[in-house]
């Protein structure tokens, strides 16, 4: 996908709609609501190629069935989550192709968030790697656990950790202030952190959005990737008010308080 554009497209209240943009072709990740997608297509005279989802929550899968209706445009989603609609259903080694745009992304397994919640990563402009994560892997943080476990997310954020470090983060919210408000409270030794929250908060102040992250600066930054770092899990211990034995128990601690944040 040569020349192609990212864009991150505002929807419901902290929501971001990811659209690649190729001349005069789309295609979008996790369209929680159509109208905003929509209206880019129309002003851009754009045709959306393919919708992708990757799980089953409906603020990332509200507008997809509408796309579908007024484009035709293939879904492709998750294999073990219920969904609106999907006509390719997909796990880990699962490809997607548009071959005439030579878009190619690979799909990840990443349960924790949701059971059957997948990823997509590849480099759809043929130079940076791109990481549509969904609600797994945030700036600064990740997703609730509602229906996996530490140990699946752990393992799962592990996957994506593994990626190469330039890899570009597109994930699904606005969270990054709020995450780095906390993260700073885990590790306040961490100048990155510092310099993060103040570009971020520079940004959100003229109306920017923060994303996307790169997968260096969220090993570098985001506590949940830094399960291993001394500092981080001297925190959670003590949070959790006792010796973390494992680096899934101090993800655990870690999760817990940010949910009580």
């Amino acid at each position: 996908m040569v020349n192609s554009q990212l864009i991150p497209l505002p929807a419901l209240s902290d929501n971001y709609i990811w659209l690649l943009r190729q001349n005069s072709d789309a295609i979008v990740i996790d369209p929680g609501e159509a109208s905003g997608v929509v209206r880019y297509l129309e002003q851009h005279a754009l045709n959306l190629r393919a919708i992708l989802l990757t799980h089953h929550h409906g603020d990332h899968v509200g507008g997809a069935l509408e796309l579908h209706e007024r484009s035709h445009a293939p879904v492709y989603g998750p294999a073990n989550e219920r969904l609106p609609i999907c006509h390719h259903r997909l796990s880990e080694g699962d490809t997607v192709q548009l071959r005439d745009l030579g878009f190619s992304m690979t799909v990840i397994d990443v349960p924790g968030h949701t059971a059957g919640h997948i990823a997509y990563h590849g480099r759809p402009d043929g130079s940076a790697p791109v990481l549509f994560c969904g609600d797994t892997l945030f700036a600064a943080g990740c997703g609730r656990l509602f229906e996996g476990t530490p140990e699946q997310m752990f393992e799962s954020l592990g996957k994506l950790a593994s990626l190469p470090e330039d890899t570009l983060v597109c994930c699904a919210h606005e969270y990054t202030l709020s995450n780095l408000r906390w993260a700073k409270q885990v590790e306040p030794g961490n100048a990155t952190l510092q310099d993060r929250w103040d570009t971020a908060t520079r940004l959100r102040e003229e109306g920017q959005p923060t994303l996307p992250s790169t997968l260096a600066l969220e090993m570098a930054s985001n506590p949940f990737l830094r399960t291993g770092v001394a500092e981080v899990a001297e925190s959670a211990a003590r949070y959790a008010g006792q010796p973390l034995a494992s680096e899934v128990e101090v993800f655990a601690s870690l999760r817990e308080w940010k949910n009580n944040f």
